[in-house]
């Protein structure tokens, strides 16, 4: 049996007021061509098909797209809501997507209610079990969130989801492909820093020993970074399918093909796919700025500047965008330098002059004076602001 896992799309995903989904659609498209090529079974979804809880509708109609044209080459999926999905809105639409040959699921379910799905694949039997996102407040009653202690919450939510993924379990059968899948963050993850940080760290960091070991291999979204979880593992996150931010520049993108037949371990290989907007870093200072920006000027997606400087440049951001119109980040860091001490002092506001204290800020901050430019800068930013105050 072969089956395909993905999972993080973000579909209306905007970056920096840019949108993304089409760059998702065409990552899509080649998932897609791929499924078609090496005829699988089944494709499974772990999580966050979009990216807002209330997805635009052009967001909606990329992932539709995917799903009746597996259905049209008879693949089914599985897909289940992310943290970034809207629990309710996956189950209300759920029916719907079933005629096109999706079983979805928004909240998390016991395995008799329709938390394990069973597919008669071309074959043989696929038996997921799926644990969508499991947010804290749905899974702990009242009494516990407003009375336990911190630890004590964190404890219960861990143990709630532990025992419902070993319920998922429950339906195996030694003559079924038996696997598990989850939106949920696993402790020893290499993080891309581009997830939900709240929906990653303390109560929800769950250890991989709470992954029951029946699963011959389960499919992980919320993750950013392609990884498998332990050397000795069946677990895999597959990774967003495009590089979403600057902490996922450069990284390779695709899906996981898993190979496996009942009774035996699954052989997993990383599949990518292009991207047509990769990001990249590039870090200079004032003497190579314009150097490294023309060896880049025909980059096909994103950049991000970091350029370091001893003292701030007024007019940086259109040197930079001269050169490399497709720079939607410029970051000025400036080097160390020897800072004395800022004396406090009672300031008189009636002999306050915004200047000179701003010249002392620069002197304790950088170490130096502001050029005249960036005085007069700062001077007529003051004036503009006391006007709008008074006014």
């Amino acid at each position: 049996m072969r089956i395909i896992h993905t999972a993080d799309w973000h579909l209306g995903r905007r970056f920096r007021g840019i949108d993304r989904t089409s760059e998702i659609a065409i990552a899509l498209e080649q998932i897609l061509k791929q499924a078609k090529e090496l005829d699988v079974d089944a494709v499974l979804v772990a999580g966050d098909i979009f990216d807002v809880p209330n997805p635009p509708a052009y967001a909606e109609r990329v992932a539709y797209h995917f799903f009746c044209e597996l259905q049209a080459a008879g693949i089914p999926a599985i897909a289940i809501a992310g943290n970034h999905d809207s629990a309710s809105r996956i189950d209300s639409i759920a029916q719907l997507l079933s005629l096109a040959g999706v079983r979805a699921l928004g909240k998390p379910k016991r395995s008799a209610d329709g938390g394990t799905i069973t597919l008669n694949t071309k074959s043989g039997k696929l038996c997921v079990g799926a644990m969508p996102f499991a947010s804290e407040q749905r899974l702990l009653d009242a009494n516990s969130l407003w009375h336990s202690g911190d630890a004590n919450r964190r404890q219960d939510y861990r143990e709630i989801v532990a025992d419902l993924l070993q319920n998922l379990t429950i339906d195996f059968r030694e003559n079924t492909v038996n696997m598990l899948m989850g939106h949920m963050s696993i402790d020893g993850a290499r993080l891309a820093k581009s997830e939900a940080a709240y929906y990653t760290r303390d109560k929800y960091l769950l250890s991989s020993q709470t992954l029951p070991p029946e699963a011959q291999y389960i499919a992980l979204g919320h993750i950013h970074i392609h990884q498998r979880i332990a050397k000795n593992s069946p677990a895999y996150y597959s990774g967003s399918l495009i590089q979403l931010d600057f902490g996922e520049a450069e990284q390779e993108k695709g899906f996981c093909l898993i190979e496996v037949e009942p009774g035996n371990q699954a052989k997993v290989e990383f599949k990518p796919v292009a991207c047509n907007k990769p990001l990249k870093v590039l870090q200079c200072d004032n003497d190579n700025l314009d150097a490294v920006l023309e060896a880049h000027q025909y980059h096909p997606g994103f950049l991000k500047v970091i350029v370091d400087l001893d003292s701030p440049q007024i007019g940086l951001a259109d040197r930079v965008r001269q050169i490399c119109s497709q720079a939607v980040s410029i970051e000025p860091r400036y080097r160390d330098a020897p800072l004395e001490p800022t004396e406090i002092t009672n300031i008189d506001p009636n002999n306050f002059d915004p200047a000179a204290e701003f010249c002392n800020y620069y002197q304790n901050r950088l170490g130096t004076t502001p050029q005249p430019a960036v005085l007069e800068g700062f001077q007529n930013l003051y004036n503009k602001f006391k006007e709008t105050v008074n006014s």
